[in-house]
């Protein structure tokens, strides 16, 4: 896809849901930036918020502290974020009972990076669930709840070939997943294609683009390469020479994040899942562009809401 161009705003009418990840906090300060985010999404009513969880349990606790806290503090509706990466089934297990005992119905099954760090090589644990759709029949197997799992525009790194990454898809959905979360993107033709694969192998639940928007275009294009996620040429153009001017860079961020979702929009997409980095400002900008806006005295002042 060429740099896009997007004069024309999405029908406000139009219904569109979003939902939104934080990670749980390792510090006071980031945990005191975190429940300012969490206070400031709160009133654009996002079909749910997810919590991520590291490996082996990594940030187990503060992944439950998170979720408990949002479950008791705010009228958010929280997906606590499960992983196979070095844990035992009975651990897996006991975690999701555990969750469910919170009151967490809403799950984000993953199989999860290695434990050594994005591009090591994925070892299952020998006594654990080997990939997302096993971690998805064990979910099911304690509750009816809602499961969202990943999907790859770009198809999986570690997947030979687009048949064999869809495959895996269809294994989840077959197992009970509820929806589909993708990887972010920047080419909007990679994720409709990509949809293409998925609906022409028989998969029709919604997938939903996960959108990042960029708060540091250095870090996110180091990242982009070791995931397998394009960074087009434009969009470096667009954030050159902005490295030491944050308001600047904040300014295209916001920009680009909302040019993608109004172009998706036009495509028909009315779903949308942001990768918040614990950060408010660029999301609240967006929703706003794309006409969700925060309730006020009960009452949604957005079409969307």
């Amino acid at each position: 896809m060429n740099e896009p161009n997007f004069s024309r705003r999405p029908d406000i009418g139009q219904k569109i849901a979003v939902s939104f990840e934080f990670f749980p906090p390792r510090t006071d300060d980031m945990e005191t930036r975190l429940w300012d985010t969490v206070q400031r999404l709160e009133p654009l009513a996002p079909r749910f918020v997810s919590v991520t969880y590291g490996a082996g349990g990594s940030t187990r606790e503060r992944t439950a502290r998170t979720v408990n806290r949002i479950l008791t503090g705010s009228k958010l509706t929280p997906a606590a974020h499960l992983t196979c990466v070095d844990a035992t089934r009975g651990d897996i297990d006991t975690v999701i009972a555990e969750f469910a005992g919170m009151g967490v119905k809403r799950f984000v099954a993953l199989r999860g990076d290695p434990a050594a760090g994005v591009g090591a090589r994925y070892q299952p644990h020998p006594g654990g669930y080997a990939n997302g759709a096993e971690l998805v029949s064990a979910l099911k197997a304690q509750g009816d709840f809602d499961i969202s799992v990943s999907a790859y525009p770009e198809k999986h790194p570690e997947s030979p070939d687009f048949a064999t990454d869809i495959e895996m898809l269809k294994r989840k959905v077959d197992n009970g997943a509820t929806r589909a979360i993708t990887q972010f993107f920047f080419d909007n033709d990679l994720y409709e294609r990509y949809v293409e694969r998925a609906r022409r192998a028989g998969i029709y639940i919604p997938i939903v683009p996960g959108v990042l928007p960029i708060h540091n275009f250095t870090q996110v294009a180091n990242f982009s390469g070791r995931c397998g996620a394009h960074i087009p040429a434009w969009l470096g153009e667009r954030f050159d020479g902005l490295q030491a001017d944050p308001q600047t860079h904040a300014l295209v961020a916001a920009a680009v994040a909302a040019e993608q979702v109004m172009d998706l929009v036009e495509r028909g997409v009315s779903d949308f899942h942001f990768y918040t980095m614990n950060r408010a400002d660029l999301v609240v900008a967006v929703c706003h562009m794309i006409g969700i806006r925060a309730h006020s005295a009960g009452v949604p002042a957005s079409a969307a809401a």
